[in-house]
């Protein structure tokens, strides 16, 4: 059977740690990116050369028209979806509430929240057995900072994903009875290109003395979590989060 998955934010970090494990893992990947197509079509590339089926596909998913016109494009080329990750996300520079602009609040939530819950809307319609479906499993990529606060440097990001988080909760209970689960991965400090979005290239470093694990971890490392509780090995586990964090 074609297991097909759709991973947001997959041209980098996170994103394509997990497109490159779930190919190997046997899904069939539609790669998002929402600017980057050099480096998204990398990592179909990558796949394709071990043997994987995979596509990139162009969406911002904060533009609901284009993540229509996204899921209609994997529809129309791999098939039913019976996966989805929403890892597309963005920080901003390390700041105070006080510090910070509406304009900003409302980047970090159109992007990270909004365009979580239009991404998991859609794949909803498609793999709900009350939509005719065979069921499927989605993984919100959340944050540690939704636990901790991010005081002083990515407070509006906390509070997205804390959003995110009681999301995960309420979607795994609305879709359990329809072969749906919903869980989440909360990630600690991880060495991405995220931190140098935010000002902050050296972040993991300065801070992993605060990890009880004291080092920063993987994209990889990530990957493993989110495509265990994508795989039928999870096949009990719904309304789940697992901190992938070190022990912070």
């Amino acid at each position: 059977m074609n297991k097909v998955l759709l991973v947001t934010g997959a041209s980098r970090g996170i994103g394509a740690a997990t497109a490159l494990l779930a190919a190997q893992n046997g899904w069939s990947v539609a790669v998002n990116y929402t600017a980057n197509s050099l480096a998204a079509d990398e990592v179909v590339r990558q796949i394709r050369a071990s043997g994987g089926h995979a596509m990139s596909v162009q969406a911002d998913v904060a533009d609901e028209a284009q993540v229509l016109r996204m899921f209609e494009h994997v529809d129309a080329k791999m098939g039913r979806l019976s996966g989805l990750v929403n890892n597309a996300g963005v920080v901003d520079m390390s700041a105070r509430l006080d510090e910070m602009s509406v304009a900003r609040f409302k980047r970090m939530f159109d992007i990270n929240v909004i365009g979580s819950l239009i991404c998991a809307r859609e794949a909803v319609r498609r793999m709900s057995t009350l939509h005719g479906g065979d069921g499927g499993s989605i993984v919100n990529v959340s944050s540690a900072a939704s636990r901790l606060g991010s005081p002083g440097q990515y407070l509006d990001y906390a509070a997205a994903k804390g959003a995110i988080d009681a999301f995960t909760l309420g979607l795994a209970k609305e879709v359990a009875a329809e072969g749906i689960r919903v869980n989440a991965v909360r990630p600690g400090l991880i060495e991405t290109e995220i931190h140098a979005s935010g000002g902050l290239p050296n972040r993991v470093k300065d801070l992993q003395h605060l990890v009880p694990a004291k080092r920063g971890g993987t994209a990889q490392e990530v990957a493993e979590g989110i495509v265990w509780l994508l795989s039928d090995k999870a096949s009990y586990t719904t309304m789940s989060f697992l901190d992938i964090s070190g022990g912070r």
